[in-house]
């Protein structure tokens, strides 16, 4: 084994090292032993010389470096196959409602900057991190090893490999990537295109929130999905028995996918509006349309937590207008995906519109991400999507 070199950081950040934190900071660390290349494994210790972990390094990442392994052992093919086979054990389960999951979530399933999409025997792969883009080849030879998949296609974030001083590229890494994907969801179908969309149209850590969302409809009611992207929720309560549902997103490629969505599920009462949320809140309202469901699924308001009160403001003005549009006795579904916004910003937001609307609300469920992207209690930002389901009082 190559001679790992060592880094040596503060002792208040060993003791989170130590607690299971994977993440260090460039001004958490005190001494480099040699300089080191962007990527590098290296061995991490307390002031002390206490052993603490094999990691990767980056100085041109803020994060400058990730654990791997709280063991003294080398980072091979045993090593990765071992969390990839971890990983698939943490998920039996969900192939039986499901062809769509996330196989790795990056830190959540211990490999910082990795995550794996897995679509009906295909895989969208993101290496995100200097790290992880040097054990590149080891890591596709091991997926193609454990999960035998048909084909491997690289769907890496621009934002993130930037920051870490890499360019993206997005290609076919592993066998062949069809143009289309048809994966199932609770029995309903869903068109998957890896190559063409951002991400992959299809947000797999909704899945269990589709199913409680989508428990209170009932025959005869109206829905809105709001940032509907490719309509996961606003198909699944169609085949609910929802009388009309309106699928509202601002852009077209979305809508053109979810109108294919619709067209595979044999739906009616489907429709699409290619629109801006707040704006057609405001058009829905003047034109007198209400609905008994209403769910709000918008892209991250808030990247930072210094940009966390422009976001409370926009959900504000959202759950008000959404208030005014819900029929009494309807529900509203609300979500944030930025793990800046907590649980409490939400209701906060909640009942400031509760009070621009003089409605009642009442609490039904506090709705998560679902079981393939896991929520580990000692890295606190693997917790990032949060929901509110409120039912209006009639």
């Amino acid at each position: 084994m190559k001679i790992m070199k060592k880094v040596i950081v503060k002792n208040s950040t060993a003791d989170k090292i130590t607690s299971g934190f994977p993440w260090i900071y460039r001004n958490e660390i005190m001494a480099i032993e040699e300089p080191v290349e962007p990527g590098e494994l290296v061995r991490l210790h307390a002031r002390g010389d206490a052993f603490l972990g094999i990691g990767y390094i980056n100085p041109l990442s803020q994060i400058t470096a990730r654990i791997l392994s709280r063991e003294d052992r080398p980072i091979d093919t045993e090593f990765l196959t071992g969390k990839i086979s971890k990983a698939l054990q943490k998920r039996l389960e969900l192939p039986k409602v499901t062809t769509a999951y996330r196989l790795i979530h990056a830190e959540a399933d211990e490999l910082p900057g990795l995550v794996v999409d897995h679509y009906a025997g295909y895989l969208a792969v993101q290496i995100n991190t200097a790290g992880m883009e040097r054990l590149r080849p080891l890591i596709l030879s091991c997926l193609v090893e454990t999960v035998q998949p048909v084909g491997i296609y690289e769907k890496s974030e621009e934002k993130f490999r930037a920051k870490e001083g890499l360019t993206t590229e997005e290609k076919t890494l592993h066998g062949h990537i069809p143009e289309s994907i048809l994966i199932e969801e609770h029995g309903a179908r869903f068109i998957v295109r890896l190559k063409e969309s951002q991400k992959t149209g299809f947000y797999l850590d909704q899945r269990r929130n589709r199913q409680r969302v989508i428990s209170y409809v009932k025959a005869g009611f109206d829905v809105l999905d709001l940032f509907s992207n490719t309509g996961g929720f606003g198909i699944h309560a169609a085949l609910r028995g929802a009388r009309s549902v309106r699928l509202v997103d601002i852009s077209a490629a979305a809508l053109k996918q979810a109108e294919e969505n619709i067209r595979l599920n044999q739906l009616k009462g489907v429709e699409t509006a290619r629109s801006d949320a707040f704006n057609y809140i405001r058009e829905a309202y003047a034109k007198g349309r209400f609905f008994d469901l209403i769910i709000i699924d918008p892209p991250s308001f808030a990247q930072t937590r210094r940009t966390k009160e422009s976001a409370s403001r926009a959900f504000r003005q959202l759950i008000s207008g959404c208030l005014r549009l819900l029929r009494g006795g309807g529900v509203l579904a609300v979500f944030s995906c930025s793990q800046a916004v907590a649980m409490e910003d939400l209701k906060e937001a909640s009942l400031k519109a509760s009070g621009d609307t003089g409605s009642r609300l009442d609490i039904l469920d506090y709705l998560l991400q679902d079981t393939d992207h896991p929520v580990r209690l000692h890295i606190p930002n693997s917790l990032y999507l949060k929901g509110l389901l409120i039912r209006k009082e009639m």
